[in-house]
């Protein structure tokens, strides 16, 4: 027994999003957990060799949400959780993004919606949903509404998100639902847009600002969801690594060179940090690096006991392992210090054009 939630082991589980890191850890814990007869992962891509290889045990259906109307029901499942988010555009751009997001929960919610023994809902959500602007308040919690609209893809996609979930709440009163917001993820394993912007040499930074970031552990964040699905924990919380770091202190933790360039001289997407290898850094990246964020995690402390490891421990095992601290030559950080120079003079240039 917890010190919010009940344990009552799922029947039958079925995860979306197993061809990516988060889902498949999720499906492959459950697979082993002992009670749950069925782990289903639902995903119309096929997980890459070294997520496939954890995935025994786990029956992987290719299909997209679009199908989910008819298929959830006939699984007969008693518990769904919804992990297939993109946090940033791919392939297909940002329609394809809007389209996997909001037009892909909306579908999966109605087959919800549609499933009898459906007792637990779990949905992946973040932070973003409060936005980052100069309005904001110091801490936010659950109950905090975003000052303004967030100007990046994502963050409008979660709220979106979430008004879907509130109306399935409301429609489904019988099923416990619970919507995690992460803070960003870091840690060894992570593979993000936060963890290859300091993994670059050199760091473009927000001239005149030092935000205060706040991030979650993988590892920490793969604990949440187990709990989540094998217990009930109905509500939504925060989920993030106490205390901040800020962006100049991560940077040094690092071992990083920061070029502070005005924020007119980033672009909305790409521009700047194509020369790093970091094609996603657009609206919700910069925004978060200029105002910052911060999330009060006591309602998540006091429902799971569980506290996750702080912004600065979980920070530090992404350094520890080495994916931060490569060494650069000199050489090389002065041609990436020179990349970012050109591409701010590309865009004055087209903007003195138009």
């Amino acid at each position: 027994m917890t010190p919010g939630g009940t344990s009552r082991a799922p029947g039958v589980v079925v995860v979306t999003g197993i061809s990516r890191y988060l889902g498949a850890q999720v499906a492959a814990r459950l697979a082993a957990e002992p009670g749950i007869d069925r782990v289903v992962g639902l995903d119309p891509a096929d997980p890459p060799p070294e997520l496939a290889a954890m995935l025994d045990g786990v029956e992987h259906i290719r299909a997209g949400f679009d199908t989910a109307v008819t298929l959830l029901p006939s699984l007969d499942a008693d518990t769904l959780v919804h992990l297939a988010l993109v946090s940033t555009p791919e392939q297909g751009g940002r329609q394809a993004m809007k389209d996997q997001n909001v037009i892909g929960t909306m579908q999966l919610l109605a087959a919800a919606q549609q499933t009898p023994r459906l007792q637990r809902l779990i949905v992946r959500s973040s932070t973003a949903a409060y936005g980052a602007s100069f309005r904001d308040p110091a801490v936010f919690t659950e109950e905090t509404e975003p000052r303004e609209v967030p100007r990046g893809g994502f963050g409008r996609d979660i709220l979106d998100i979430e008004g879907y979930v509130r109306g399935f709440r409301r429609r489904r009163p019988d099923t416990t639902v619970t919507v995690l917001r992460f803070a960003p993820f870091i840690g060894s394993t992570a593979d993000t847009t936060i963890t290859r912007y300091f993994a670059q040499p050199v760091l473009p930074t927000v001239l005149g600002r030092d935000p205060r970031l706040q991030f979650v552990h993988v590892d920490d964040a793969l604990t949440v969801l187990h709990r989540s699905i094998v217990e009930e924990h109905p509500g939504t919380y925060n989920v993030a690594g106490a205390g901040v770091l800020m962006l100049s202190q991560a940077i040094r933790r690092a071992g990083r060179l920061a070029v502070p360039v005005l924020e007119t001289g980033l672009p909305g997407r790409g521009g700047l940090a194509r020369p790093f290898g970091v094609d996603e850094y657009g609206l919700d990246q910069l925004d978060l690096f200029v105002h910052g964020r911060v999330v009060d995690t006591s309602r998540l402390i006091a429902e799971y006991g569980f506290t996750p490891r702080s912004t600065a421990a979980a920070f530090d095992d992404f350094i520890s392992a080495g994916r931060g601290r490569r060494i650069y030559r000199r050489e090389q950080l002065l041609a990436a210090e020179q990349a970012i120079l050109d591409g701010i003079r590309r865009v004055r240039a087209g903007r003195e054009i138009s």
